[in-house]
């Protein structure tokens, strides 16, 4: 166990205690997918104080975990979230600018990473999930975005516009093994899908996965770092060539 993961280990347990012996929420800052993981390893040893987990809006992949239970405490507090619109001054003088020209822009700011969640890039804008206590700082503080100014403000509503589109696709494959399947979704080869295994790349519903060989069941959610995230939604009969049709959802 390296030192960063001892050190989450520690603080998922301190702040599930805290909430269980005052009675109150407590939340970790925005989570990775490996840091999740390190969470779900923990689930049932940290139960007893109840959680939720939520990164601004469904799909979410950075999240924060809130440690609490409302029919103890009587009481319900939101997730600590914002969302900031991330929008050109001159749309039409406008660089095409990615999530790694957000993501740096933001980290040019000086700001720890644990407190921002996802950017989701529409077009020439962005909308960013952050942290309530950092959210005026960038507003008044994030003016350019490689070379385009842009403005910052508040986004509200319930975000559903920004879920990401799935892209539904029939694909053969010999058996519903993983490295199978995420190999014909990304037409890499066995042994270059072996490496991701390796390298801690592959996430089945947010817990890391380091059985390639694992057999998928109907509804689960794969996160292939570097590559994207497709949902294995089952079987869908057999070939005449008695091979497997699995039906897959992926975000495009």
């Amino acid at each position: 166990m390296d030192k960063d993961t001892g050190n989450l280990i520690n603080r998922l347990k301190e702040l599930s205690n805290k909430s269980d012996m005052q009675g109150v929420y407590t939340f970790t800052p925005f989570l990775n997918l490996s840091e999740q993981s390190v969470f779900h390893s923990m689930e049932k040893e940290l139960s007893y104080a109840g959680y939720s987990v939520y990164g601004g809006y469904d799909d979410s992949e950075r999240n924060i975990i809130r440690f609490g239970n409302e029919e103890a405490f009587g009481y319900l507090t939101d997730f600590p979230i914002k969302c900031i619109r991330i929008s050109p001054l001159q749309p039409k003088f406008a660089d095409e600018l990615n999530h790694r020209d957000f993501l740096g822009s933001l980290m040019n700011l000086g700001i720890d990473r644990g407190t921002l969640g996802d950017i989701i890039v529409k077009e020439k804008e962005a909308y960013l999930f952050c942290l309530d206590s950092i959210g005026d700082y960038i507003i008044d503080n994030l003016v350019k975005v490689k070379h385009t100014n842009v403005k910052c403000e508040y986004a509200e509503g319930t975000f559903e516009a920004l879920k990401k589109e799935l892209k539904e696709v029939r694909i053969t494959a010999n058996s519903v093994r993983l490295d199978g399947l995420i190999s014909k979704v990304y037409n890499i080869s066995r042994n270059e899908c072996i490496e991701l295994f390796r390298e801690g790349r592959v996430f089945v519903n947010s817990r890391l996965c380091e059985s390639n060989a694992k057999a998928l069941k109907g509804g689960e959610v794969i996160n292939v770092r570097g590559f994207g995230k497709f949902i294995f939604d089952g079987e869908a009969g057999e070939t005449r060539k008695g091979k497997l049709a699995c039906s897959i959802r992926i975000y495009e």
